[in-house]
């Protein structure tokens, strides 16, 4: 496929537009930034700009297109491309940045015909991650089905866009899937960050003891890529097991006391359910911190 990448240059970008490439897709990353992978084709874009981004979308990818026929099309639309986090800009700045970029991206890219459309949301939607103080979640495992109400101006966004991508696919048909990504983890960073994770679960709990191993956010976009017909939907991504060391039960004795039991856990198993990304998509994660660091309660 011709793909359209946007945040390729980003922490998760940096490693799923150069899978996309593996996989035999053609990949442009519209980015300020460039990637510099020699598989992956360097565009720059500023996103919140609607004329950038029709021309951008509308136009060649690399100089060996002209001698093609015609101008091809673009296939799909990966759209990573946001402000990552709060307190990287204000706060005003974080909303309008990922709320007009993902207006402009699902805009050009259905006006121009593009039938699929991958797009970013995360795991801040549920109101956990950036909440002032503690919140905790009304059941476990949290599906997708759990209230999204957060309090803080990039989890706003992205319900915003998920809002956004919904009427577009309501307007349009295409199939539009958002993923509410968890806390992005890329493989060197096991041996670095997680150590103090095994030792001390609360380090965790504003990512639900959650993670995402970016190779598994990579099959997770292929899945999508590979699965028509599903309209509109969003998936909870994440790894199959916990950040921590500590089993499910602990977890639910220690930071979880009365929130409802939806239903029984294994004993490693996220409370970041992926349910749904299996059952639909054939998501099947690969990888775990026990790869490379020792299970301290193995």
């Amino acid at each position: 496929m011709r793909i359209f990448f946007t945040g390729g240059s980003g922490k998760a970008g940096k490693h799923v537009a150069p899978f996309l490439a593996e996989q035999g897709h053609q990949v442009t990353n519209a980015d300020l930034v460039r990637l510099g992978h020699p598989g992956v084709d360097d565009l720059r874009v500023d996103l919140t700009d609607i004329g950038e981004v029709y021309s951008a979308l509308a136009g060649l990818a690399r100089f060996d297109e002209l001698e093609l026929a015609a101008k091809p099309a673009y296939d799909a639309v990966v759209h990573f491309a946001a402000v990552p986090a709060i307190l990287l800009t204000s706060d005003a700045k974080t909303y309008a940045t990922n709320v007009l970029s993902t207006y402009n991206v699902l805009e050009a890219a259905t006006r121009l015909g593009i039938r699929k459309v991958i797009f970013a949301s995360s795991e801040t939607t549920y109101g956990i991650c950036f909440a002032q103080g503690e919140r905790r979640p009304l059941y476990v495992p949290v599906d997708e089905e759990h209230p999204t109400v957060p309090e803080d101006s990039y989890a706003m966004s992205k319900v915003a866009n998920e809002v956004t991508a919904r009427s577009f696919q309501a307007r349009t048909g295409a199939d539009i899937y958002g993923l509410r990504i968890n806390n992005v983890i890329e493989p060197h960073e096991y041996a670095q960050m997680f150590p103090p994770f095994l030792a001390d679960p609360a380090l965790r709990r504003r990512n639900v003891f959650a993670y995402i191993d970016t190779r598994d956010l990579g099959q997770m976009v292929q899945r999508c890529l590979e699965t028509d017909g599903l309209g509109y939907e969003v998936f909870n991504v994440a790894n199959a097991d916990m950040s921590v060391a500590a089993t499910s039960d602990e977890v639910r004795e220690r930071f979880y006391d009365g929130v409802e039991l939806r239903r029984p856990m294994g004993r490693n198993e996220t409370f970041y359910s992926i349910d749904k990304a299996r059952d639909l998509l054939g998501y099947s994660p690969q990888h775990s911190w026990r790869d490379v660091l020792p299970d301290p309660r193995a």
